[in-house]
């Protein structure tokens, strides 16, 4: 793979990423079935390309465990912001994740913010709330915008933890077993809560393209495109995953983002770019 072939692989990872966003609004199920749908499919497509590959899954651990749960809930509330808020709210929420990883890796090496963290940390705050119309907890869009910064959180300890966990487990590995341990930690919530309307079959063949399309395969050419890219260009690539989400929703679902939104998106996608350079340096 050349290396523009792995950059225009990267891209299209992103891409799907963002796009995954759509299918919230899509599917007439809840978060929770969502993204167990999700983690079935995206788990099993995963066993197949490493069984096609004439490779067997590693033996997972309680950590694994822990980080399928982490991901289960990262998606969970990410749906749930995009059925309260929208999909611009939820992606860029969301986005704030770097700076996240920022903080926890600080606190983790017991150093004080520096500027540049701290600068990282007031353009998130200022570019959060201005995406909040009204501060009233009946505002479906603030309860939304709060779940889309929890998933940003979760996803942040996610990252962290499966950084130290990719070495011994391979990429493919890793996103199998969390999927099917999300899966896992999902179903009795889903059998608890089971929903009084069926799935219909737009609804399957939609999860099916979530977990297939836009989870195993986006996850499968990032992956890729990192034999030919760094580690530091995927982070910066990836911040155009809420780009690319709010163009898709804008195209196929008519939500065009105002004015106050984009000036947020403009702050929150800086704090993320200081915070990944950061974080690299």
């Amino acid at each position: 793979m050349s290396r523009s072939t792995a950059l225009a692989a990267l891209h299209t990872a992103v891409a799907l990423f963002g796009f995954a966003a759509l299918f919230g609004k899509w599917i007439a199920l809840s978060p929770v079935e969502i993204v167990l749908g999700r983690t079935i499919v995206a788990a099993a497509t995963l066993g197949i390309v490493l069984r096609a590959g004439r490779r067997w899954p590693t033996r997972p651990g309680r950590g694994l465990a822990l980080n399928g749960g982490l991901l289960a809930l990262h998606w969970v509330t990410f749906f749930a912001a995009v059925q309260l808020a929208g999909v611009a709210i939820a992606l860029l929420a969301f986005a704030s994740f770097p700076v996240f990883v920022m903080v926890i890796e600080s606190v983790e090496q017991r150093s004080a913010p520096d500027r540049v963290e701290a600068g990282a940390i007031v353009l998130v705050v200022v570019g959060l709330a201005l995406l909040v119309p009204e501060f009233s907890w009946t505002s479906a869009v603030l309860q939304g915008h709060a779940c889309g910064i929890a998933s940003g959180l979760t996803f942040a300890i996610l990252t962290v933890r499966s950084r130290r966990a990719v070495d011994r487990h391979g990429a493919v590995n890793l996103a199998l077993w969390q999927n099917a341990f999300a899966a896992l930690w999902l179903t009795p919530f889903a059998l608890a809560g089971a929903a009084t309307i069926a799935p219909t079959i737009a609804d399957l063949a939609l999860l099916a393209v979530l977990g297939v399309v836009c989870t195993a395969l986006a996850h499968t050419l990032f992956i890729a495109s990192m034999r030919r890219v760094s580690a530091h260009t995927a982070s910066v690539v990836s911040l155009l995953e809420p780009v690319y989400g709010i163009a898709l929703a804008a195209l196929l679902l008519g939500e065009r983002p105002d004015a106050r939104t984009i000036v947020g998106m403009l702050l929150i996608l800086t704090a993320a770019l200081l915070a990944t350079r950061h974080v690299k340096r």
